[in-house]
């Protein structure tokens, strides 16, 4: 059973919030962990470059000069990989990048990942409930409250975020917003803090349970 500290809008320690799941032994949680951050990344290339080979470019079909007697080169067509314009040898064609991973390892890399980071996670109750309309401001300073630093990266896990706190933090480079129900392992890494809505925590423990 491991703990997080929780605070409330204004910076203050209230109390500790326990979060408890299973996670991956400590010999393959580091290899669990990498495969699906790569198959994220994986899944995010669209796999549309495409380029034409000589066989698909535009004309070609007669030859450009005669074979003997100009002292150039012999050259069949102008559609030749040789030339300017024409077709690509082994260019990228549309392909799918997807790589498989059950959902069993995918659940536990993701519970493997948010245990990891339960030095850096921090739970606010109420989050910008106090909000009455979108302020960016708000936010910077509410964070700051939170002992992190402006420079820090950060991922704010909210159960159901409002349009309000949606505004509020579109516009702040290093603050990423994302929903307690679509977690991923790359977000989780790649924050240097985690702030998490007291409601979104309770999300997190009935979605994310043990299978």
């Amino acid at each position: 059973m491991t703990s997080c500290i929780v605070r409330d809008w204004q910076g203050k320690e209230t109390g500790k919030a326990s979060l408890d799941f299973k996670i991956a032994k400590e010999t393959s949680a580091m290899d669990l962990m990498h495969r699906a951050v790569l198959r994220q990344q994986a899944h995010s290339r669209q796999g549309t470059a495409s380029t034409l080979t000589r066989a698909e470019v535009r004309g070609g079909g007669r030859k450009p000069y005669k074979q003997k007697g100009t002292g150039r080169a012999r050259q069949g067509s102008i559609r030749t990989p040789l030339r300017p314009g024409g077709g690509i040898i082994f260019g990228p064609k549309p392909r799918n990048y997807s790589l498989a991973m059950n959902r069993k390892e995918r659940r536990l890399a993701l519970r493997t990942a948010l245990m990891a980071r339960i030095k850096d996670l921090m739970v606010v109750k109420d989050f910008g409930k106090s909000l009455s309309e979108p302020k960016t401001r708000e936010i910077k300073d509410a964070l700051v409250r939170f002992g992190i630093s402006s420079d820090a990266k950060v991922l704010i896990i909210l159960s159901k975020p409002s349009e309000i706190i949606r505004r509020s933090i579109r516009n702040l480079e290093k603050v990423k917003l994302i929903a307690a129900d679509q977690l991923n392992v790359f977000d989780l890494l790649h924050a240097n803090f985690l702030v998490l809505g007291e409601d979104a925590l309770a999300t997190i423990k009935e979605v994310y349970s043990d299978d």
